[in-house]
């Protein structure tokens, strides 16, 4: 039996009015807004997760896909975050589901892990070097972020659809948030801390405690490696092997961005072992094809 709390529904109906009224211009959509907002409702998302899309979450929770948004993803972080579900409660139910239901251990594993391995381990890095790392800027990257990423008008496909999403549900999963937007505008040397504050805006489950170590220690490298070893960048291949975009312009745009970006930190990539054959595959690249990625990269900056 379904319940319907009818004085719930009027408050968020006041609420998206009031933010209508009182906020129009800002990014964002009222009329897609589809989280719970009790824990009763944050519950049951709970359980269609585990019923529908549990399963198969481990084998393709890094895929990326033009036509499918949720795919087999929990979006359980808006509630998460807000005290709706405690992660112990969330841990317990999903472990108890899984036992039950012989749910794939790469499916549980990796479930489990981005509660306990990733989301609680943010807190623990925010509480002890978030003041540090809301103060670093490794790279001394300089550029500030465009109009376009506010209005998903970049003319890079990848990075206008996951805007796009963004501006209607204000979420996307951790893999577009790291290996498209953040990766992208990390070899666009975007300014860290207007990283940050874009994403501290436009996300249903910002706080600050999330952000800053997720924006500055894992995604744009700000802090020099506190608690990761090595940027995540990527040129157009990984992005077309994780996903099913279409081939475009965007491939040779994103590439150029990548090798300028290993280009202007040769001596940082020299010294990482772990990323000294991407120095060694640029060195051995042919003048005219490297020329042509900087010439690219420096065309799509300029434009910005």
């Amino acid at each position: 039996m379904v319940v319907v709390d009818h004085h719930l529904l009027q408050q968020v109906d006041e609420a998206l009015e009031y933010v209508e009224k009182n906020f129009a211009d800002y990014p964002g959509k009222t009329d897609t807004f589809c989280y719970p907002v009790n824990t009763r409702d944050a519950r049951d998302w709970l359980e269609n997760f585990l019923e529908e899309r549990f399963d198969q979450f481990g084998p393709y929770e890094d895929a990326l896909s033009e036509n499918e948004r949720t795919l087999f993803h929990s979006i359980l972080t808006p509630a998460l975050n807000i005290g709706l579900l405690t992660p112990q409660e969330v841990v317990d139910r999903a472990l108890e589901f899984a036992e039950k239901n012989d749910v794939r251990i790469s499916s549980l594993e990796g479930f489990i892990r981005q509660i306990i391995g990733w989301r609680e381990f943010m807190y623990l890095m925010y509480v002890r070097h978030g003041v540090v790392m809301r103060n670093s800027n490794h790279f001394n990257h300089r550029r500030d972020i465009p109009e376009s990423f506010w209005t998903a008008e970049t003319g890079i496909g990848p990075i206008d659809l996951v805007i796009e999403r963004v501006l209607e549900t204000g979420y996307a999963h951790h893999i577009e948030r790291l290996m498209v937007l953040g990766n992208f505008m990390l070899l666009s040397h975007f300014k860290p801390e207007q990283v940050c504050d874009w994403f501290m805006e436009l996300f249903i489950d910002a706080y600050d405690w999330v952000m800053v170590p997720n924006v500055y220690g894992m995604s744009q490298f700000a802090d020099g490696g506190i608690f990761t070893t090595k940027p995540y960048i990527s040129g157009s291949n990984y992005v077309k092997k994780m996903s099913d975009y279409t081939t475009g312009n965007w491939c040779q745009t994103w590439d150029g961005l990548f090798w300028n970006f290993i280009d202007r930190h040769l001596e940082f990539f020299q010294s990482q072992h772990r990323l000294g054959m991407m120095v060694a595959t640029y060195r051995k690249m042919a003048d005219e094809k490297r020329e042509g990625h900087l010439k690219e990269a420096e065309g799509f900056l300029e434009s910005l």
